[in-house]
C-alpha cells in the first residue's frame, strides 16, 4: 500500500502565499500521478493542478497561481499557492495509484480569512 502525508497548509491572509508539499511512501515507484485535488465542505472535489506529458494544467480559478513540480527521487510533489483568497479554503489532496488502486491521504487544510 501507499502512505500519503499532505502537509504545508494553515491560515493564511488573502494575497500571502503558502507552499503545500505531498510525500508518498510504501508500495510506489515514484509519483506516478502528479496531481493535487481541493474540497471544500459541501463541495465536490476538483482538480486544481496536473502534470502529464510535460504540460501543467490547472483549474481557471487558480490559473496564474498555482505552480505544480514533482521529485521522483523524493517521492513528493509540490504546489506553490500564490495571491491566495478566500475562495482557495479547502482541504487540498495529492492522490497517488498503485496496482490500479487510488489512495488518498488526510489532506492538508488551507484558510484563508482575514
Amino acid at each position: 500500500q501507499v502512505q500519503l502525508v499532505e502537509s504545508g497548509g494553515g491560515l493564511a491572509q488573502p494575497g500571502e502565499s503558502l507552499k503545500l508539499s505531498c510525500k508518498a511512501s510504501g508500495s510506489i515507484r515514484g509519483v506516478n500521478m502528479m496531481a493535487w485535488y481541493r474540497q471544500a465542505p459541501g463541495k465536490q472535489r476538483e482538480v486544481v493542478a496536473r502534470f502529464s506529458y510535460g504540460d501543467s494544467n490547472y483549474a481557471d480559478s487558480v490559473k496564474d497561481r498555482f505552480t505544480i513540480s514533482g521529485d521522483n527521487a523524493k517521492m513528493t510533489v509540490d504546489l506553490q499557492i500564490n495571491s491566495l483568497n478566500p475562495e482557495d479554503t479547502a482541504v487540498y489532496y495529492c492522490p497517488q495509484r498503485s496496482r490500479e488502486i487510488d489512495y488518498w491521504g488526510q489532506g492538508t487544510q488551507v484558510t484563508v480569512s482575514s
